[in-house]
């Protein structure tokens, strides 16, 4: 067992953030903390996107701080570019990432420490700042007929590029921007497509600005506030209307339906009895945040998600989470991970972790207490998040989408969009 500090589960966008300000508050990599990743090399979740996402296509990102993306082809698949872009910022930072290394448990450990039980070995750190994203849940909505149906159904977490559908009918789900990106690329290529969602689009014109990308935070942070699984911040930005969705809207490819009341062995079946057969059933339903590893400290609460004040998870001030609810963006994961610094800088100093140090059945915070539990879950920390530094045209998906959050209620406001 090593102990450390800190413990950063995730490289994505909110793990580097986290990492670069962990840094920059004096503690020093592989020494006072370790950052673990599981994927393969640099890039977080972008490193997973299809070729046909280029960074000209992708929106709405924010530089990692204290070094911007400059002079990329927008040509190129965003998985190179960020790819490469993710790698420079550890090698430039040294933020020594260890990788590939997989997380199966945080559990209570000895001496007020945590446990963070990993396919390397066992960390004991005194705080911890997850930062696994949603990339690695993809949320697959249950209807009825699903398992009957006899053509291909797949999630955006495995979409392979428009050529895949070539000739083949297709039913899109999903009411975000990765819905509408697929289907404006499987369009030229398909024989047929139907456009599914559960509710009606909601378009946006103009520029998404400061003022916009602060509200759409704070509605999807009032929700983790009070405990309740959060949405993601694009659930309440809505589409950007540019050129290329006028052109679907207006050539028929954008014609959205609303949802089909059972699926049938070859293709979808209406309340009205309206039919459509399909090779191909494409989820674009969005993500759901990776944190099952995180069970054994049992901080969710009676609404179903993790109550979080800030980053810190109101049932145990040592945990601190990035890149969920309103970091789960673009937009805020810099801010995210200077605040979470800022506040395991003051645990660290005060030489307490929140926990009675027994090893016992609970642990004690300065905001509650959570009780521990033996079982683990699974995290694979790619964590997906923006910063909040200068914006550059960078972002696509992996936000938990209109199906991706497990409460249907409507958000009241959407300003802006960023990624579905």
């Amino acid at each position: 067992m090593r102990a450390v500090d800190v413990v950063v589960i995730g490289a994505g966008q909110a793990g580097l953030s986290a990492a670069f300000h962990l840094r920059r508050a004096g503690l020093e990599p592989d020494r006072d903390f370790v950052v673990l990743d599981h994927a393969p090399r640099p890039g977080g979740a972008w490193q997973f996107r299809w070729p046909s996402l280029t960074y000209g296509k992708v929106h709405g990102m924010h530089a990692l701080p204290g070094m911007e993306l400059t002079g990329a082809d927008p040509a190129r698949p965003s998985s190179e570019v960020i790819g490469g872009y993710f790698d420079d910022y550890e090698r430039t930072f040294g933020l020594r990432v260890h990788r590939p290394v997989d997380v199966t448990a945080v559990r209570e450990g000895e001496g007020g420490r945590l446990r963070v039980e990993t396919s390397e070995g066992v960390y004991a750190p005194r705080a911890l700042v997850n930062a696994t994203g949603t990339w690695d849940r993809p949320f697959w909505p249950h209807y009825p007929g699903r398992e009957t149906f006899r053509g291909r159904q797949l999630h955006t977490a495995g979409y392979p590029g428009p050529e895949a559908f070539a000739g083949l009918r297709v039913i899109v789900v999903g009411g975000g921007a990765s819905a509408t990106q697929h289907l404006l690329e499987i369009a030229e290529h398909a024989a047929a497509t139907t456009w599914v969602t559960r509710r009606e689009p909601v378009y946006r014109e103009g520029s998404f600005g400061e003022a916009e990308g602060r509200a759409a935070v704070a509605l999807v942070e009032e929700r983790v506030r009070q405990g309740l699984p959060p949405r993601s911040v694009v659930s309440v930005t809505g589409l950007p209307l540019n050129d290329a969705i006028r052109a679907g809207r207006a050539n028929g490819v954008l014609d959205r339906q609303p949802m089909f009341e059972r699926i049938t062995p070859t293709g979808a079946v209406w309340a009205d009895g309206r039919t459509v057969d399909a090779d191909v059933i494409l989820w674009a339903t969005g993500f759901r945040a990776a944190i099952d590893h995180l069970a054994p400290l049992r901080l969710r609460g009676p609404g179903g998600g993790i109550q979080v004040e800030g980053t810190r998870a109101v049932l145990d001030e040592r945990v601190h989470l990035v890149g969920y609810g309103p970091s789960a963006s673009t937009i805020g994961a810099n801010r995210a991970g200077r605040a979470a610094v800022r506040e395991i800088r003051r645990l660290l100093t005060r030489g307490t972790s929140g926990a009675d140090g027994t090893g016992g059945t609970s642990t004690t915070s300065t905001t509650g207490t959570a009780s521990t539990a033996s079982t683990a879950g699974g995290a694979s920390g790619t964590g997906e998040a923006g910063a909040a530094g200068a914006p550059v045209p960078v972002s696509g998906t992996g936000a938990p989408g209109e199906f991706g959050g497990p409460s249907p209620e409507p958000v009241p406001v959407r300003a802006a969009a960023v990624t579905a």
